[in-house]
């Protein structure tokens, strides 16, 4: 069940726009941009989180990630 979030969608756009004319703008290919965002990822955590929950958020953003990526059609 997805959760609700305390930003509007408005920001994560805006946000997600800006990121992705980053790497676009870097020509940046797949496997570049997903090293990036996995080390901004873990930057993040590891100076943001308290060292006994780090373990915790990232196990509960990679179930969060892999519940969000589709499946190849079925056909």
């Amino acid at each position: 069940m997805p959760q609700a979030s305390r930003y509007s969608d408005e920001q994560i756009e805006t946000l997600l726009n800006e990121l992705s004319a980053v790497l676009t703008q870097h020509r940046a290919p797949t496997d570049l941009s997903l090293m990036v965002l996995g080390n901004m990822i873990t930057h993040i955590i590891n100076t943001s989180v308290s060292p006994e929950q780090r373990k915790t958020l990232a196990r509960s953003f990679s179930e969060a990630l892999l519940s969000s990526v589709r499946e190849a059609d079925m056909h």
